[in-house]
Order: structure tokens, then C-alpha cells, then sequence
């Protein structure tokens, strides 16, 4: 049902652009040439930033490629009457923009956890293994330990920063779970869901390495888990 609807929305979106009226400004080479010395301009103006920065936001959409992205475009514009694909985003509007080649070692479509330990730990990983590199091999516990990566995250609280994590998601989801874990398996939610053979070898669950891995200032999200820490996370 829920492919149903996203079908519906991108024939909508591109009936809209056949119908839409070409603007009469979009005719003239002019208005492109005026366009592209504009773009120019603004880009010869940028200056490198010289001091550092007092504080860093990353936001992540989860699988916010470039299609979902041109799709909002073209949305934004056809809400505002116009064909859509000539819309800016805030985000266009970034000095700064680049695109990233997002795989993992193992996997040429990679998951959401083997790409937060790249994005948030400069270092490529296997698929659905979170915080670790790829010596460590999927839901092979034993392969865990000395294979762990550092999260920009850990770096700022060791320089003495307050830092958080804010998500509509589990708090101990891939994305989230990228600043703070170390996990040859990401479905490793609670202690419930380890294996007898992680528990014997030592491996903990990643709500259990959220509570003890760092002392991170703000946590805002899900939690709600089978487990201990269900019961422990509600009693406090």
C-alpha cells in the first residue's frame, strides 16, 4: 500500500511539470547565462573559513539520495504554482555542497549502519556492523574487540564538549547508534536479542553500551525495547 501511494505522488508530480505553463523568462537564452554568471559570482566571493567552529550539527536524512531530494524540490515549487525542478532547497543555498559515495566494504548498496560508522567515523565498514572496521565481521562477536572505530561524537566529548543526540527513531537505531556503539550486529537492540554465543564471549547489547560507553548530555528519541532495559530505562 504504502509503494501504492509513493507511485501516486511521483505520476502526480510529473503530470503537474507536462501541464505546468513554461515560465516566458525560461525561454530566453539570457535568463540561463544571467543564471550561471550569478552562481559564478557568489562562488568567487567565498572566503575560507579561518577560525574554528564553536559548535557542530550534524542532520541526517535516512536515505535522503538524490531522488528523494529532487522530488522535494519539484514538490515545493508545484505547491508554490511553479513547475518545481527550478526550486531551491535551503540546503542548495549552503556555500559548501558535496555528494558522497556511499557503499560498504562488503556490500556495493550499503545499510544504514555500516554508512553511520562512515560518516560519523571516517571509516568504511561491513553491512550492518555499527562503530567498528571492517576486520570485524558481521554477528561475529569474537571479531569485535580491537576492531572498534571513534565517533566524531566521543572526540568532541573528549575535548570537553556537550553533546547530544536528538532522532525520530530508536535511540539505539544504526543512525543514532553510530555516535556512542561498538556492534558486529545492529539488531542487537538489547540484552534480549544477543546470542548465547555474544553473551559467553563478552559482547553487549547496544542499549546497554548507550548507558555505558560515554556520558552523552542529551539523548532525545525512542527507547522502548524487550529487555532489562526496558524496565531499567522506565523505573529511572
Amino acid at each position: 500500500m504504502q509503494g501504492a501511494w509513493v507511485l501516486l505522488l511521483l505520476l502526480g508530480l510529473g503530470l503537474r511539470l507536462s501541464l505546468g505553463v513554461i515560465p516566458v523568462e525560461e525561454e530566453t537564452p539570457a535568463f540561463w547565462n544571467r543564471q550561471a554568471a550569478q552562481a559564478l559570482d557568489a562562488a568567487k566571493k567565498l572566503q575560507p573559513i579561518q577560525t574554528a567552529a564553536k559548535n557542530l550539527i550534524i542532520f541526517l536524512g535516512d536515505g535522503m539520495g538524490v531522488p528523494t531530494v529532487t522530488a522535494t524540490r519539484i514538490l515545493k515549487g508545484q505547491m508554490s504554482g511553479k513547475p518545481g525542478p527550478e526550486t531551491p532547497l535551503a540546503m542548495d543555498q549552503f556555500p559548501y555542497l558535496a555528494l558522497s559515495k556511499t557503499y560498504n566494504v562488503d556490500r556495493q548498496v550499503p545499510d544504514s549502519a555500516g554508512t553511520a560508522t562512515a560518516y560519523l567515523c571516517g571509516v568504511k565498514a561491513n553491512y550492518r556492523t555499527i562503530g567498528v572496521s571492517a576486520a570485524a565481521r558481521y554477528n561475529q562477536c569474537n571479531t569485535t574487540q580491537g576492531n572498534e572505530v571513534t565517533s566524531v561524537m566521543n572526540r568532541a566529548k573528549k575535548a570537553g564538549k556537550s553533546v547530544g543526540i536528538v532522532t525520530t527513531t530508536r535511540v539505539q537505531h544504526a543512525s543514532p547508534a553510530g555516535t556512542y556503539a561498538h556492534t558486529v550486529n545492529r539488531n542487537w537492540y538489547s540484552d534480549a536479542d544477543l546470542s548465547a554465543d555474544a553473551k559467553t564471549q563478552g559482547c553487549q547489547d547496544i542499549a546497554t553500551q548507550l548507558i555505558n560507553n560515554m556520558d552523552i548530555d542529551v539523548i532525545l528519541g525512542g527507547f522502548k525495547r524487550k529487555g532489562k532495559w526496558e524496565l531499567a530505562w522506565n523505573e529511572d
